[in-house]
């Protein structure tokens, strides 16, 4: 209700207070000759993100390109009351938040996000945030090995390559061992794989995947456990979990990723979130901070940094992680744009992104274009265009999507196609139009 607030109780006690029993009171004293007798005569309402599409219309010409890249960064809608509330002088400071009696507002916003990033997931808890999907994925990685006491892990060739390297860089210092799963014909993790491996700390995939595939998380983490390793499921677009099964009913231990969907806007690369939750039995592994809800000795609710796991200046070389901040603000976010969308709002626009990307998937095959990786997919999707449809495309000022050559030789010539719900109709159309035939 962003442009009409008051509810019908309201209208209701507002017309009592006056006198008038309905609102066409109101207006009696003007003649009747000079009211309008029929309604007026309006389009079709439309949504927050169509009418801000109208009215930038009305502004001036559409933007210079159309843009169908994801990869890990994706365009989303940003509702409206998600700037006024993060750029709140009480929440916009970089200051952490040690002293409780002056950040209760801060600190009860990340135990909402807490509350809410765990609900999405299926787990039991949260920290309060890292620094992105990648470090997230790496120190996920690093929880495993000191708790199984292993010092090897597997990792998914699907996983997004900016991850895996991360990944390298956390791990290879330290001596443990990499193991890279390959991705089958269909997109997913070959998963056979692990037939042959003994001592692995943790297995990790990543779903949907970076082609956009989504994984058989239950086949993964039953594999996994078999070999008395963590199973850990990361992700770059926690808005899929809107409509898949959660990494926790999948049986997941550890599920972390990038929480950029979640009311954060592309920023040309940050800052982003970095979303950690685990199992209740890996809370004093888990890097960073966790705010907590507590009493005070008058009884009233309050809330604490309950762990804070990380400090060197503590633990020294105990501590957990060289971890030392939260992403506290982009954290607020995406609590206030969970908190905003509600579960049904989450499931309807993750239903909404899935639908739009097998419009054009479909409307691509059509037109000649080969979709090679056949596992179902989220809202992105690996294809190779026909002969020309690339460099027309561009001409005509789009993006048609990441090359995936110089990341996979074995996909040269494909291209990573993301849709979300900022694509309309007639974008789609239009694409489809470019690459005929």
């Amino acid at each position: 209700m962003r442009y009409l607030p008051h509810t019908e109780a309201e209208i209701a006690e507002m017309l009592r207070v006056v006198g008038a029993e309905r609102l066409e009171d109101l207006f009696a004293a003007v003649p009747a000759g000079c009211r309008l007798d029929r309604p007026l005569a309006l389009p079709e309402p439309l949504s927050e993100p169509e009418l801000l599409r109208h009215a930038a219309g009305l502004a001036g010409p559409a933007p210079a390109h159309r843009v169908f890249l994801g990869a890990g960064a994706y365009d989303h809608h940003v509702p409206a009351a998600i700037p006024p509330l993060f750029s709140r002088a009480e929440f916009l400071t970089a200051y952490t938040p040690y002293q409780p009696e002056v950040s209760q507002g801060t600190l009860q916003a990340i135990y909402e996000y807490q509350t809410l990033v765990s609900r999405l997931l299926g787990m039991e808890i949260s920290n309060a945030s890292v620094y992105d999907g990648a470090s997230a994925l790496a120190e996920a990685l690093l929880l495993a090995i000191r708790v199984t006491r292993r010092h090897r892990v597997a990792l998914s060739r699907a996983v997004h390559p900016a991850y895996r390297q991360v990944v390298r860089t956390y791990l290879e210092p330290g001596g443990y061992e990499i193991v890279e799963l390959p991705w089958a014909a269909d997109g997913r993790t070959d998963l056979s794989g692990l037939d042959a491996e003994e001592d692995l700390a943790a297995v990790a995939v990543q779903s949907p995947n970076f082609f956009g595939c989504i994984e058989d998380l239950e086949a993964a983490c039953g594999a996994t456990r078999a070999r008395g390793g963590l199973a850990v499921v990361t992700f770059t677009e926690a808005l899929a979990y809107g409509l898949l099964r959660s990494p926790g009913a999948c049986g997941a231990d550890l599920a972390c990723g990038e929480g950029q969907s979640l009311g954060l806007p592309l920023s040309f690369g940050g800052p982003y979130l970095g979303i950690f939750t685990a199992r209740q039995r890996f809370l004093r592994q888990m890097p960073g901070r966790l705010v907590g809800r507590t009493d005070d000795r008058d009884g009233r609710p309050g809330f604490v940094i309950t762990l804070a796991t990380r400090e060197q200046h503590i633990r020294r070389e105990k501590a957990t992680s060289n971890i030392c901040s939260n992403q506290n603000l982009c954290a607020l976010t995406a609590a206030a744009y969970l908190a905003l969308l509600g579960k049904t709002g989450i499931r309807e626009l993750a239903r909404l992104n899935r639908d739009k990307a097998e419009y054009l998937k479909a409307g691509l095959v059509r037109a000649g274009a080969e979709v090679p990786l056949a596992a179902p997919t989220f809202h992105e999707f690996v294809v190779h265009l026909p002969p020309g449809a690339p460099e027309r495309l561009r001409d005509r000022g789009f993006v048609p999507g990441l090359p995936l050559g110089p990341l996979f030789p074995e996909l040269e010539g494909a291209h990573l196609v993301c849709v979300t719900e900022t694509k309309s109709r007639e974008d789609l159309d239009a694409f489809l139009e470019e690459v005929g035939p």
